[in-house]
C-alpha cells in the first residue's frame, strides 16, 4: 500500500470508529498532506520514511515558524496515523516513537484585577433597563461562580425562581457539580427576573432558559453576550481585547485561591477533571500565595 492509500485508510476509521467531524477530518488531512509533500522533497514516502526523516519533518516545523499549537498538532497527525498503520501491520516499527516533541509551554491566563472585576460589574449594571439588568445578572453569575459561558446561557429558569445558594450546572461530559452563588449575584438575579418576559421570542409566553432570547436556540448565545460584555468593557474603561467570559471564570479562581482557598476546592468549583489544569491558577496568583508562606509558615514567622 501507498502512503496515500495509509492515509485514506486513516481517515475513514476516524470517521467510522470515532465519529470525528467533517472538520476534524479536514484538519487530519490537511495535516497529513504536509507530511507527505515534506517527504517527497526528500525523494521519501510515508511508507518509505524513516526516523530520521521524520525527526527532520518534526524539526522543520520549528524551522518555519509556525505556532506551537499547529505544530504540535501536525505532530500529532503523524504520530496517529503511523500508530494506525503499525497496528493494521503495514509496518513493523514506527518512525515516530524515537522522535521527541517538545512540551507544549502552556500560557497563563490573563485575569481582570479585583478592580477591574468591581468596574466592569459597575459598567453592566449602569446600563438602563432590562439589558442592563440581564448584562449585570450575567457578569455577576460569572464571577460569582466561575460558570462556562456555554454553562451560564444554558441555565434553566425553574431553579432560580427558589433564589437558591447554589446551583447544580452540568458541565464538560455531562457532569453535575454545585456552582455558589454569593448574595450580590442572587440580588442582580432576582433585579433582572421582572425584565425577563420582555426578552422572549415574539408569540412566545414562556421558556425554560433563565436568559430567553429571539435567536434560534430561544436562548442567549454566547457570541451575543460577548459582544454585550465588550460595550461593559469599553464603558468601564477596560481593553475589550482583555476581557472575555472566560476572562471572569480565571478571574473567579485566582481570586479565591488569593483569598487563600485551598486548590482543590478551587478544582471542585471548576470542574476540573485533572488538578493540573487548575494548577495554572496558582502561577497568576504567585504573589499571594507567597505571602501566605511568608507569613503563616512557622519557620518563616520565626
Amino acid at each position: 500500500m501507498s502512503g496515500a492509500d495509509w492515509v485514506e485508510a486513516f481517515l475513514e476509521m476516524m470517521a467510522s470508529e470515532r465519529a470525528a467531524a467533517a472538520n476534524t477530518l479536514t484538519a487530519y488531512a490537511r495535516d497529513l498532506a504536509d507530511v507527505r509533500g515534506f517527504l517527497a522533497r526528500r525523494g521519501r514516502d510515508l511508507a518509505s520514511a524513516t526516523a530520521e526523516d521524520l525527526e527532520a519533518y518534526f524539526g522543520d516545523l520549528s524551522d518555519r515558524g509556525l505556532s506551537a499549537a499547529t505544530a504540535a498538532r501536525r505532530r500529532s497527525a503523524a504520530r496517529q496515523l503511523f500508530r494506525f498503520v503499525l497496528e493494521e501491520g503495514w509496518l513493523t516499527e514506527d518512525p515516530t516513537r524515537r522522535v521527541a516533541a517538545p512540551r507544549l509551554g502552556r500560557p497563563l491566563p490573563h485575569v481582570l484585577t479585583r478592580d477591574e472585576a468591581v468596574r466592569l460589574i459597575e459598567a453592566a449594571a449602569a446600563r438602563d433597563g432590562a439589558g442592563g439588568a440581564r448584562l449585570a445578572a450575567m457578569v455577576e453569575l460569572l464571577y460569582a461562580s466561575g460558570l462556562r459561558i456555554s454553562e451560564l446561557t444554558a441555565l434553566p429558569i425553574a431553579p432560580i425562581l427558589q433564589d437558591p445558594a447554589y446551583l447544580i450546572v452540568k458541565g464538560k461530559g455531562g457532569k453535575e457539580r454545585l456552582a455558589p452563588l454569593n448574595d450580590a449575584a442572587r440580588a442582580a438575579v432576582r433585579a433582572y427576573l421582572p425584565f425577563r418576559q420582555t426578552f422572549l421570542p415574539k408569540g412566545v409566553k414562556s421558556s425554560p432558559w433563565l436568559f430567553p432570547s429571539r435567536s434560534r436556540a430561544g436562548r442567549l448565545t454566547p457570541r451575543r453576550f460577548a459582544q454585550l460584555l465588550d460595550e461593559a468593557a469599553v464603558a468601564a474603561g477596560l481593553d475589550p481585547a482583555k476581557v472575555s467570559p472566560h476572562v471572569l471564570r480565571h478571574a473567579f479562581a485566582t481570586h479565591l485561591l488569593e483569598g487563600g482557598a485551598d486548590l482543590r476546592v478551587v478544582q471542585t468549583l471548576l470542574g476540573h477533571a485533572d488538578i493540573a489544569t487548575t494548577q495554572i491558577y496558582t502561577h497568576v496568583a504567585e504573589g499571594r500565595l507567597r505571602e501566605v508562606v511568608e507569613t503563616k509558615h512557622p519557620l518563616a514567622r520565626r
